[in-house]
């Protein structure tokens, strides 16, 4: 490897969350190695673990670069304890996290008309957890507080930027439900929110 390469792998693997590209590219130019750019440092690293036979990976999140586990290795080591599985979402929380996601910035007051309740104690998880922030106060009586999405929300959910998140055209078309159920299963017929056949 370059000498870039190995300087890169080094920061990058003393790093518990992704390093902003512009710090490794700072890291870059101050780097004696005139053969190398950062993208061609970036590529011989990613190509020596993708080609090497390693358990880990050199990918692109939340506008930044990380070294990560291959994910057909996560669960075996999660199950023995040596990393932590973040705590899961409620369907409440990710339903709230995907409307801040897709229309922020955005306020309380919006939030819950979309959703039909409350929204304060979710807010106050999703900001605890560095999901969400507050980006800004909006124009209305009060001049209520804005939220956003935060660079661990990208981070948490694999997302390099907001575009990559799947278009709501996308969204809708994944989370219909299917027409009839099939006659296998009588869970499946729950499930779509139909009522099971009468046996009359």
């Amino acid at each position: 490897m370059t000498p870039l390469a190995k300087l890169l792998e080094a920061a990058l693997f003393a790093s518990a969350v992704p390093v902003p590209a512009e710090a490794l590219r700072l890291m870059a130019a101050h780097a004696d190695d005139g053969e190398s750019t950062l993208e061609s440092a970036l590529a011989e690293l990613r190509d020596h673990y993708d080609n090497g036979g390693h358990g880990v990976e050199l990918i692109e999140v939340a506008g930044g670069w990380q070294i990560l586990t291959r994910p057909e290795y996560t669960e075996a080591i999660e199950r023995v304890q040596l990393a932590a599985r973040p705590q899961r979402l409620s369907a409440a929380a990710l339903e709230t996290l995907a409307i801040i996601a897709y229309r922020q910035p955005i306020g309380r007051a919006e939030i819950e008309e979309i959703r039909g309740v409350g929204a304060g104690a979710i807010l106050k998880s999703l900001n605890e957890r560095g999901l969400i922030d507050i980006t800004g106060r909006g124009e209305g009586l009060g001049r209520p507080l804005l939220y956003g999405t935060t660079p661990s929300f990208l981070e948490q959910f694999a997302l390099r930027h907001l575009e990559e998140l799947p278009r709501a055209d996308e969204l809708a078309i994944a989370l219909r439900a299917p027409r009839q159920a099939t006659p296998t299963s009588v869970a499946a017929t729950k499930d779509n929110g139909e009522a099971p056949p009468r046996a009359d």
